[in-house]
């Protein structure tokens, strides 16, 4: 992010706002000028006849100056709320582009810090405080042009201290520059706790774990309030230094400039007019150590943000991708292996699922079955192997062509803070009707609670659900994906939260979309015993494959499952049958 690039998109407003301010500070060095008339002219002189004219040139100088810095205001301020939209508009989009295995490595309190505090201090570095250091530059410059007019001995004791506080200004800088990069992490990691703990109060509360979590808030809170110390006390090691140079300058002006009066060297008027420059040169040194602290901290800011839009995406789109409008459903995975770093997530996964079949997935925790969706969908790249859709590589397919042909539903739940309707809707926004997205939740088995609610379709969903128990979110979860009517869709693990009575109902809906591909990760023999094709996945390899029958007569892995899954419910059922032939015979 070049911030030249956002400032020369807004040139002419900043010429504008440099304009009024030269104006503005223009008409402001000439008051010093009208008190010296009217010391010499009117108080001196006698001109008693001028000081009528000379006050109301004074009161026009106000109103001009006045009107003319409203401008500078107004315009400094738009340009920079712009500049700041634009920032954070530009970082909120690159970081929504980034793969996910960025956001695998990088917090969620680090990326808000970024998209809220550092593009807040970026805005200030190119509106308030920018304007201040530009307004700085031309008053200091026109004030001292001004004292040379009158005095040029007098002119040589701003010269003298200005360099002595530039000198300090840059030394506070150059201490508080790292305090500022550890301030901001250290930010980061407090948004984080504060973000996750009450994300996940549900979890702290049902743990005890309040008073761990508060300690571990309270030992970064502590860190957040020293690192704050170390910055406090490097600006009150150096404002006194400012503020003693700044409330000299004007006495030793008035002193030096006396003895030049006695000496006829300047007029009583002339010094009067130079006290009051001196007056006005004042403030800008006053604020040279607290600009220098704001632009320090901006830069910073500025370091932090190109940090992370210099960040690549892992997974881009094919310069001349081929088109896919409306996918008839054929997937294809040739010797697809995934590694992460050294760890093998999958290896060697072939299978060839036609247009309205299903495949069935199933493994242990942590087999890779999650991995085979996340590189269909291309959230990571496959290493070796590749993936068809409709028999065109999926790297050939922009990923929107791609992603727009499928509906997945989560093995993590994520629902957004708006409406029932809203979050149905999200697949379709634009396209579905309220009656879709009614017709989508009769077959998730949604609408039930959902009309029992007090607005029904138009009730708020907390935060990520909040109030809703998991099954009632799966349901919502998988509404949205078939409002999306898509021709591939995936679910994963996604009743795992559903008592048997309500999956089977859905499973049965499932069936019914005859023309849809499915692709069904589950843990449950129900979810998966329909399947025209069911694989097992044993260490990221396909242990087994076939139908739910032809895997149960194999009696390996898959056949374990089921035993385990319902093993004693057939042995119930076996002894209850032997006890009934027993009483028949007897």
């Amino acid at each position: 992010m070049k911030l030249s690039k956002y400032i020369k998109r807004y040139w002419y407003i900043y010429a504008i706002a440099i304009v009024c301010m030269t104006i503005s500070i223009a008409l402001d060095m000439l008051s010093p000028r009208i008190l010296k008339l009217i010391i010499d002219d009117v108080i001196v002189a006698g001109k008693v006849e001028l000081l009528t004219r000379l006050l109301i040139t004074i009161f026009m100088i106000g109103v001009g100056r006045a009107l003319f810095g409203y401008f500078k205001e107004v315009l400094f301020d738009s340009v920079s709320s712009k500049i700041g939209a634009d920032i954070r508009r530009n970082l909120f989009r690159h970081v929504q582009s980034l793969s996910l295995d960025y956001f695998d490595k990088n917090n969620t309190g680090e990326l808000m810090s970024r998209l809220k505090d550092d593009v807040d201090k970026v805005w200030s570095g190119v509106g308030f405080i920018g304007m201040l250091v530009v307004e700085v530059i031309l008053h200091t410059s026109l004030v001292l042009y001004s004292m040379y007019t009158l005095s040029p001995k007098l002119t040589i004791i701003p010269l003298i201290a200005m360099p002595i506080v530039a000198f300090i200004a840059i030394r506070m800088e150059k201490k508080l520059d790292n305090v500022y990069e550890e301030i901001s992490e250290e930010n980061a990691k407090l948004n984080l706790v504060a973000q996750e703990n009450l994300a996940g109060v549900r979890t702290v509360k049902a743990f005890a774990r309040e008073k761990f979590e508060i300690g571990k808030f309270l030992s970064h809170n502590k860190r957040y309030y020293e690192l704050n110390m170390r910055q406090s006390k490097v600006l009150i090691k150096y404002n006194p230094f400012f503020q003693f140079i700044t409330r000299l300058l004007p006495v030793v002006i008035i002193v030096a400039g006396g003895f030049l009066v006695i000496q006829e060297d300047i007029t009583l008027g002339t010094l009067g007019a130079f006290a009051e420059y001196a007056n006005n040169i004042v403030w800008p040194m006053e604020l040279l150590g607290w600009l220098f602290n704001d632009m320090a901290s901006a830069a910073a800011s500025t370091k932090r943000i190109n940090k992370i839009m210099i960040e690549k995406p892992t997974v881009i789109n094919k310069e001349d991708s081929t088109p896919l409008e409306k996918a008839a459903g054929d997937v294809e995975f040739e010797n697809v292996s995934f590694h992460v770093n050294d760890t093998t997530v999958l290896r060697n996964i072939s299978f060839h699922l036609e247009p309205g079949k299903t495949l069935g997935i199933m493994g242990a925790t942590g087999s890779g079955k999650t991995s085979v969706i996340n590189l269909l969908q291309r959230f990571y790249e496959t290493t070796e192997g590749n993936i068809k859709l409709d028999g065109i590589n999926v790297k050939d397919l922009s990923l929107y062509d791609l992603r727009k042909n499928m509906a997945l539903v989560m093995q993590d739940v994520f629902l957004f803070s708006d409406t029932v309707n809203e979050n149905v809707k999200m697949g379709q926004r634009p396209l579905l009707t309220d009656q879709e997205v009614i017709h989508a939740t009769i077959q998730a088995q949604a609408s039930d609670f959902i009309e029992k609610m007090d607005d029904q379709y138009d009730t708020v969903i907390g935060e990520r659900g909040v109030g809703l128990s998991g099954g009632q979110k799966q349901r919502i979860s998988i509404a949205r994906a078939l409002a999306k009517k898509t021709p591939i869709l995936i679910m994963d693990d996604s009743t795992s939260a559903l008592d048997m009575e309500t999956e089977h109902l859905i499973q049965k809906n499932l069936n019914d979309l005859e023309q849809t591909t499915k692709i069904v990760i589950a843990h449950r023999i129900s979810a998966v015993r329909n399947a025209d094709e069911i694989i097992f996945l044993e260490d990221g390899a396909i242990a087994e494959r076939g139908t739910h029958e032809s895997l149960l007569e194999k009696k390996g892995l898959y056949y374990q499952t089921y035993m385990a899954q319902y093993g004693d419910y057939l042995t119930d059922n076996s002894l209850k049958s032997l006890k009934k032939d027993v009483s028949l015979v007897l």
